[in-house]
């Protein structure tokens, strides 16, 4: 068996290569997104600022904007003549010893250097006897420094200037970025087509009936199509195979032409009715099978490249529903969005902390092990984590009790409580 880690690496240096050689990034279709349809899509192009950033002097403060040359020492007084609000700037013009009413935002006139904070004149004590339509003089309750609280031209971003780049994945604060640059529309790459399918004579498709004991519903595929939503990925579902070599042949091989990846669950183990990994021999290459972690254990990781201009990525997790959550964690969901064409740095991150164990754990050594549990805090907000005492990767509602996973390593043994372990967070947590 693999261990956990070199499988991961592996799968990253084979998709390395795939995004370099076998389908390059830089020569990928591309579409036009709306913004606020583009979260979690990849750029496929720079954006470049087509203005400054402010687009004008602007002020930090509610205050007064003072001409340049005018005295700022404390005491001074300073003639107001006018106001400037936001959106609707002064236009006239001032001299030395004059100012302007101003507000957060607003646009500093041209002939001003200065905003003093209304806190540090005498504003508050003769706001209620001012009249605005007249010229008015405020005092200085302390020195002031000249360029204070202006938000100057272009501070922060120049005209021109590259403010995304290509291989950027999109969040929220990007989606603000470009909409405070008026951008409505931005070029993506096109989403990855992925393909699902499950196997088992035993499952049956969410809306039918169950007509024996012997059947299940098919819950990995809702659960797949669940935990790749957020990622830029169409999910293209195949349905449920049953065990039989043809059939199965058939399915995956519509699949491998319609799609870029293929994931499978179940039909991966050694079983008579096992069928998945005769296919992929048959359609194209195993390049690992069997990793060394708990649950999870027969994970494939193959290609599918017969008579395939480019090869098409397979993954195929084992039927159990724990398997497939901790499977598509560890292995899936970090490989489509490299795959994706997402900038190395950019790649979202695994949220791991170190936790208290409440409870003993009993585990062998051999196989780096995942296992349910509840992360709390508490009331000095040091983190605590208590596992669930049977851990079978058939137990459903323990998986949906859980709001992450310990981790324990593969060469660890039993642990004891007290002990500090490594905690990874459920991204739904």
């Amino acid at each position: 068996m693999i261990t956990l880690e070199a499988l991961q690496q592996a799968i990253t240096q084979r998709i390395e290569s795939y995004n370099q050689d076998d389908c390059p990034i830089d020569k990928r279709a591309t579409q036009t997104c709306a913004l606020l349809e583009s979260q979690n899509h990849i750029l496929a192009q720079d954006i470049i600022s087509p203005f400054t950033v402010p687009r004008n002097n602007l002020s930090a403060m509610d205050g007064y904007s003072v001409a340049a040359g005018s005295d700022l020492s404390k005491d001074a007084t300073i003639d107001i003549i006018g106001e400037s609000q936001a959106g609707t700037p002064f236009t006239g013009n001032l001299q030395a010893g004059q100012g302007v009413r101003i507000f957060t935002g607003a646009v500093v006139p041209s002939d001003c250097d200065t905003v003093i904070m209304q806190e540090n004149t005498n504003f508050l004590d003769i706001r209620e006897s001012l009249d605005k339509s007249k010229t008015y003089p405020i005092t200085l309750s302390q020195a002031v420094e000249v360029d204070e609280h202006i938000r100057k031209q272009g501070e922060e971003i120049e005209s021109g200037e590259v403010v995304l780049t290509a291989g950027k994945r999109l969040n929220p604060a990007d989606i603000s970025l470009l909409a405070n640059l008026g951008v409505d529309k931005v070029d993506i790459y096109k989403p990855l087509v992925v393909g699902v399918l499950a196997t088992g004579d035993e499952l049956v498709a969410l809306g039918a009936p169950l007509k024996s004991l012997a059947q299940i519903y098919n819950s990995n595929t809702p659960t797949l199509k669940s935990m790749l939503s957020d990622l830029p990925v169409i999910i293209h579902d195949y349905g449920i195979i049953p065990d039989d070599l043809d059939k199965t042949t058939a399915a995956v091989t519509k699949a491998m032409h319609d799609c870029d990846v293929l994931i499978s669950t179940a039909g991966v183990s050694v079983g008579d009715y096992d069928f998945l990994t005769t296919v992929v021999e048959k359609l194209g290459q195993i390049n690992h099978y069997k990793v060394a972690m708990k649950p999870g254990k027969p994970f494939v990781f193959g290609e599918l490249n017969k008579d395939l201009d480019k090869p098409v990525l397979y993954f195929g997790l084992p039927g159990n529903p724990l398997s497939t959550v901790v499977g598509t964690l560890q292995l899936i969901i970090p490989a489509l969005w490299r795959l994706s064409g997402v900038s190395a740095n950019d790649l979202p991150m695994t949220v791991k902390v170190q936790a208290t164990l409440q409870d003993d754990i009993k585990k062998s050594v051999g196989r780096k092990d995942f296992q349910r549990a509840i992360l709390s805090q508490d009331e000095n907000g040091e983190f605590q984590v208590k596992g669930f005492p049977k851990q079978q990767s058939h137990r459903i509602k323990q998986l949906s009790n859980a709001n992450c996973l310990i981790v324990l390593a593969q060469e660890a043994g039993n642990v004891t409580a007290g002990e500090k372990v490594e905690v990874q967070l459920f991204p739904w947590s």
